[in-house]
C-alpha cells in the first residue's frame, strides 16, 4: 500500500464524501416534480427530462457526480496500489464518464448515447467498489468487506435492471440498488481512508506484512539449517580422505609409541 500525502487524502477523501450530493439533489428534484413520481416504478433519469421541474439541477448533479467520482480516484491513486489500484481507476474512470453522458444527454434528447452512460455508469459502478475493496483491505478488511458487499449488490442489481428482471423492486427501485451503491461505497470508502490515514506505516505492520515477515523468517531458518548440514557433511567427508580408516570398525588401532 502506497503513501499519500495528508493533504491529498483529505481532499480524496473529502471528493468522494461530496458525491452524497446526488441524494440531496435527486429529493429536490422529486419534490419539484409535477406529475406523480415513484421511486419504485419511476428511473432516475426522468427527474432530468423535459417534464422535470428540477432537470437543470438534475443534470447538473450528474455532471458534478462524475467530476466527483475521477477527482477523488486520482487524487486518491497513490494509496491504491496494485493491479486493484489501476483496476479503480479504469472502472470508475467508465462511471464518471457514464454519469456525464447521463447528465449531457438526458433521456428525451439523445436516448442512445444516455442510455450507454448509464451502462457504464452501473457496470463500472458496481465492479469499481469490488476493485476498491481489494485496493483498501490491507488497510482495513472491514471497509474491505463492506465495499465488496457494495459492488456485489450493485453487480446483482445492474443484471436485473439490464435483463428486465425488475418485478420485485420495480424498475425505478431495481436501477436504484444499482445506482445508489457507488455513491454510499465512496463516501464509506473516503471516511475510511481519511480516518485509517497511514495507519499501517505508523501504528504497525498490516495482517499481511506479518505473514511475509513470517513466511521470510522461516525460509531464513531452513536455509541456515540446510546450510549447517552442508557444512558438517563436507567436515566427515574431509576426516574420512584425511584417515581412510577412520570409519572400518575392522581396521587395526594403531600403535601407542612409549
Amino acid at each position: 500500500m502506497g503513501r499519500v500525502t495528508a493533504s491529498r487524502l483529505r481532499w480524496g477523501a473529502l471528493t468522494w464524501l461530496l458525491t452524497l450530493q446526488f441524494f440531496a439533489v435527486e429529493a429536490f428534484a422529486q419534490a419539484r416534480y409535477e406529475n406523480s413520481y415513484s421511486r419504485a416504478d419511476d428511473v432516475i433519469s426522468a427527474l432530468g427530462a423535459a417534464d422535470s421541474a428540477a432537470r437543470q439541477a438534475m443534470n447538473a448533479s450528474f455532471v458534478i457526480q462524475a467530476a466527483l467520482i475521477l477527482g477523488g480516484a486520482l487524487l486518491l491513486r497513490p494509496a491504491l496500489n496494485g493491479a486493484a489500484g489501476r483496476a479503480v481507476l479504469a472502472l470508475l474512470g467508465a462511471a464518471a464518464a457514464g454519469v456525464l453522458l447521463v447528465g449531457v444527454f438526458p433521456t428525451d434528447g439523445n436516448a442512445l448515447v444516455h442510455a450507454t452512460g448509464a451502462v457504464l455508469y452501473l457496470v463500472g459502478g458496481g465492479l469499481g467498489l469490488i476493485a476498491l475493496a481489494y485496493a483498501v483491505r490491507p488497510r482495513s478488511e472491514l471497509l474491505g468487506t463492506a465495499l465488496a458487499l457494495l459492488g456485489l449488490i450493485g453487480t446483482a442489481a445492474t443484471v436485473f435492471f439490464l435483463t428486465g428482471v425488475v418485478d420485485l423492486l420495480g424498475e425505478g427501485g431495481t436501477e436504484r440498488a444499482a445506482a445508489y451503491v457507488l455513491p454510499i461505497g465512496l463516501a464509506l470508502a473516503g471516511a475510511g481512508l481519511w480516518r485509517l490515514g497511514d495507519a499501517p506505516d505508523s501504528e504497525g505492520p498490516s495482517r499481511t506484512e506479518l505473514r511475509d515477515r513470517a513466511r521470510a523468517a522461516r525460509e531464513e531458518t531452513a536455509r541456515q539449517r540446510d546450510e549447517a548440514l552442508e557444512a558438517a557433511a563436507r567436515r566427515g567427508s574431509a576426516v574420512a580422505q584425511d584417515d581412510p580408516d577412520a570409519e572400518d570398525p575392522w581396521a587395526t588401532p594403531p600403535r601407542r609409541h612409549d
